[in-house]
C-alpha cells in the first residue's frame, strides 16, 4: 500500500502591522534605494495587495514618517546625565553607523513635517544634554545644528567615495600617484604617508573631526557670559561672573 501523502500546508504569513509595514520599507531602500519605495513595490514585497497597506498606513507621506522612526530608533540618544561631551561623542558615533547602513536617510531625518515620538524624543534628549551641561537655549541649538551638519555630510562624503574597503583604497591611491607628484606634490605627499601607509581610516577622521568641533563648542558649556557670544581674549568665566 502506498505511503500516504501528508497534506501540503500553506505558509501562514504574519499579519500585517504598521511595524512589520517601515521595516520591510526600510530594507527595501536599503537594497534599492528611497526612490524604490512605492505601495505597489512594497505590497509586493510582502506578498499583499497594495491596498491592504492603507489599512496600516494612510499613504507614502506617513510611510517615510515612519521609515525614519524607524532610523531613529537605532541612534543613540544622549544622557541627562552623562558627561556632555562623552554622551556627544556615542550618539555621533552612533548616527554615523546608522547612516551608513541607510544611506538614503540622510535626506529624510530634518525633512519630515510629521515626526513621530521617537525622533522628538531624540531631539529632545539631545538638547536636553547640551541645556544641563550648561549650554543656553541659544547656543544648544547652535551645537545641535552644528554636530548634524558635521554627522550628515560626513557621512555623505564617506557613503560617495568610489572605494569600500581599505585595499581597494589603497589600490586607487597607488594607480593615482605616478601621474601626481611632478604636479601635485601636496597631494602626493598626503597619498604617501596616509592613504598608502593605510594610517587614513574613515572613522579615525571621524573622530578628529568631531574633536574639533566639541572643543570649539566647549567654551559654551557651564557659560554664564550672553548666549552665542564668547568670552573675550584673555578672560575667564570666573571674570564673567
Amino acid at each position: 500500500m502506498p505511503d500516504r501523502l501528508e497534506p501540503q500546508l500553506t505558509p501562514v504569513r504574519p499579519p500585517l502591522t504598521p511595524d512589520t509595514v517601515f521595516a520591510a520599507a526600510v530594507t527595501l531602500a536599503d537594497e534599492h534605494g528611497l526612490e524604490a519605495v512605492t505601495m505597489r513595490r512594497l505590497a509586493q514585497t510582502l506578498g499583499v495587495q497594495a491596498m491592504s497597506l492603507y489599512h496600516h498606513v494612510p499613504g507614502r507621506d506617513a510611510l517615510l514618517d515612519g521609515m525614519v522612526e524607524h532610523v531613529f530608533v537605532e541612534i543613540e540618544p544622549p544622557s541627562l546625565t552623562a558627561p556632555w561631551r562623552r554622551a556627544m561623542e556615542r550618539r555621533a558615533a552612533s548616527a554615523r553607523e546608522a547612516l551608513l547602513r541607510h544611506p538614503w536617510a540622510i535626506a529624510l531625518l530634518d525633512s519630515r513635517t510629521q515626526p513621530g515620538h521617537v525622533t522628538l524624543r531624540h531631539h529632545d534628549a539631545v538638547l536636553g544634554c547640551l541645556r544641563h551641561a550648561g549650554f543656553s537655549v541659544v547656543d544648544a541649538g547652535h551645537a545641535f545644528a552644528l554636530l548634524d551638519a558635521f554627522i550628515y555630510g560626513f557621512v555623505m562624503q564617506e557613503n560617495a567615495l568610489p572605494f569600500e574597503t581599505p585595499a581597494e583604497t589603497q589600490e586607487m591611491a597607488s594607480a593615482m600617484l605616478a601621474g601626481l607628484e611632478d604636479h601635485y606634490p601636496y597631494l602626493a605627499e598626503v597619498l604617501k604617508e596616509q592613504i598608502m601607509t593605510g594610517a587614513h581610516s574613515f572613522p579615525s577622521e571621524f573622530e578628529f573631526g568631531l574633536a574639533l568641533l566639541l572643543d570649539g563648542l566647549e567654551p559654551f558649556a557651564g557659560c554664564s557670559y550672553p548666549a552665542a557670544t564668547k568670552p573675550e581674549s584673555g578672560t575667564t568665566d570666573g571674570d564673567q561672573q
